[in-house]
C-alpha cells in the first residue's frame, strides 16, 4: 500500500506530541489534557480506518505539529525532545522484531480496551494501568530513555505514571511511523516535506 508524505507526517506528529507532553509533565507535573487524552485513546485505536483514524483529528495533534516545526532544531529543548525520539525509535524496532512483545502487547492493550467501559482513561488507575504495560513489556526491551525534568515532580508516582503513559503513546505512533513507510532516511533527508506539510496542517487547523 502506498503512503503519501501526509501519512508519515501525521505519525511523526503523533510521536512528537507524545514526547512534548512527556517534557511538560516531566518539568511541570501536568501537560495539556486534551493532548493527553489523545495520546492515550491512540494506544487503544488498534483498527484505524485510516492514519488520521489514530488521533481523532489534524487539530488534536496541533501541540505534535507544533513541536516538529519548533523544537526539533539545535535548541537545547529541542535537543531533548530529539533525543526522547531517537530512544522510542529504537525501542519501537527492538518490540517490532519480537513477536512474543508484540503478542503480550496486544493482549494488554485489549484488556485495557475493556477497562474503559467502566473507567475514565484520564483516571489515576487506568493512567497506572498504561504505564504498567510500559514498564512490563516495553521498557524491558532497552536502551531505557533517560527523562529530564524537576526531580521533585519525576518523584511523584502520579508524574510517573503519565510519563510512561505517554512513552507507550510514543512507541505506539513509531510503530505507525513504521507501518507508514517512515525510515530514518526520511529524518535525514525528508524532513523539509513533513515540516511543510506541519505548517500546512497547522495553517487549516
Amino acid at each position: 500500500m502506498a503512503y503519501s508524505i501526509y501519512d508519515r507526517t501525521i505519525a511523526f506528529a503523533g510521536m512528537c506530541q507524545a514526547v512534548k507532553l512527556v517534557q511538560d509533565v516531566a518539568r511541570n507535573g501536568n501537560c495539556d489534557s486534551a493532548a493527553l487524552s489523545t495520546m492515550l485513546n491512540s494506544i487503544m485505536a488498534t483498527d484505524p480506518s485510516d492514519t488520521i483514524g489514530v488521533y481523532g483529528s489534524e487539530a488534536d495533534l496541533r501541540i505534535g505539529l507544533e513541536s516538529m516545526v519548533r523544537d526539533i532544531d539545535g535548541s537545547s529543548s529541542g535537543n531533548e525532545i530529539t533525543r526522547y525520539l531517537v530512544g522510542v525509535m529504537a525501542l519501537e524496532r527492538k518490540l517490532s522484531a519480537r513477536r512474543d512483545s508484540m503478542a503480550q502487547l496486544g493482549d494488554r492493550v485489549g484488556t485495557l480496551k475493556r477497562q474503559t467501559v467502566h473507567f475514565n482513561l484520564l483516571d489515576e488507575q487506568m493512567l497506572s494501568n498504561i504505564a504498567s504495560i510500559y514498564l512490563d513489556i516495553i521498557s524491558p526491551l532497552g536502551p531505557r530513555i533517560q527523562v529530564s525534568g524537576t526531580p521533585a515532580q519525576l518523584q511523584l508516582p502520579n508524574v510517573q505514571h503519565r510519563v510512561r503513559a505517554l512513552l507507550l503513546a510514543a512507541v505506539r505512533s513509531a510503530v505507525l511511523w513504521s507501518q507508514v513507510g517512515g525510515k530514518r532516511r526520511h529524518l535525514l533527508f525528508g524532513r523539509k516535506q513533513m515540516l511543510e506539510q506541519a505548517k500546512i496542517l497547522l495553517a487549516r487547523n
